[in-house]
């Protein structure tokens, strides 16, 4: 692997790749309609192994502090703590009973150590998801109403700034964020897309902001300002979630939807970058960060 040159990591055909992250020196991602959370080691020496499978959509997950083995889950119509032996303790179903069948989408834990997730309808009806916040006690609030396809959220190193995507509109909005309270205040638009749609995010040690586009093949980085940086072009059409370990950037791509979909749709992706990235957040049950 070159800088700026994408390397196949995993050539598994994932359907929906997502929510990959770095975490104890491995990499973990969600295959999020099969209900499968997998994991391999960075350098890509192994295949992606199963750590659990849950009978529903599995959006995200981020390890739990001081559990090893632990993980929160955006998951069927909310969310759960997995164990190691893959059995799931819900928290909340905040989409159970909704006027149109919802799943959880994509998550992250933000540097204060709280979960933050969103939902979606299958059908991607306008306006009918929303972002849901997991505090230290468990409690699951609704925080955000509106949106479309929530992809994201990604925060800043001190959580003051959130990122949250509503792909099916094609903008990225940015929020500013109370650490101390955990509420989003009002947005403004970070950037828009004209062809694709951005999904999965993450910031680096610059604040800048890197996404996935789907639909053209592309991640973009952005710098703080919202100046457009630079892309990277890879082998696959609907690249989905992104995560940096140090100076390599994990990519996950998706084949779902496809009609006809390429050798590489729904492989993982490595590349290395200039400046590197935090390793991923965790959820901090019963205390702050």
């Amino acid at each position: 692997m070159t800088a700026g040159t994408p390397a196949v990591r995993w050539a598994d055909r994932l359907g929906l790749g997502e929510g990959i992250r770095a975490v104890d020196g491995r990499i973990v991602l969600v295959d999020i309609l099969t209900g499968r959370l997998l994991s391999g080691p960075g350098d890509g020496t192994a295949p992606l192994t199963e750590l659990a499978r849950l009978d529903t959509p599995l959006g995200a997950v981020a390890p739990v502090h001081d559990r090893p083995g632990h993980w929160i889950a955006a998951a069927g119509t909310g969310v759960c703590l997995i164990a190691p032996d893959g059995s799931p303790e819900w928290l909340a179903r905040p989409e159970d009973g909704a006027a149109t069948a919802m799943r959880m989408n994509d998550a992250t834990a933000d540097p204060q150590g709280r979960f933050w997730a969103g939902s979606m309808s299958y059908d991607a009806d306008e306006g009918a998801g929303s972002l849901y916040r997991t505090g230290h006690d468990g409690s699951v609030t609704r925080v955000l109403d509106g949106l479309t396809v929530p992809n994201g959220p990604a925060f800043t190193a001190d959580g003051t700034v959130m990122y949250l995507a509503d792909s099916a509109k094609g903008v990225i909005r940015r929020y500013p964020v109370d650490p101390a309270g955990g509420l989003p205040g009002a947005p403004d638009t970070f950037a828009s897309f004209g062809e694709g749609s951005p999904d999965g995010m993450t910031v680096d040690d610059e604040g800048a902001l890197w996404t996935a586009v789907w639909g053209t093949g592309t991640v973009h980085r952005y710098r703080a300002d919202g100046t457009p940086d630079r892309q990277i072009r890879l082998p696959a059409s609907q690249p989905a979630g992104l995560c940096l370990d140090g100076d390599t950037l994990y990519i996950t791509s998706a084949r779902h939807g496809l009609a006809a979909p390429g050798p590489l749709d729904g492989a993982v992706f490595a590349v290395r970058v200039e400046v590197p990235g935090p390793p991923a957040a965790a959820y901090r049950q019963g205390s702050a960060a």
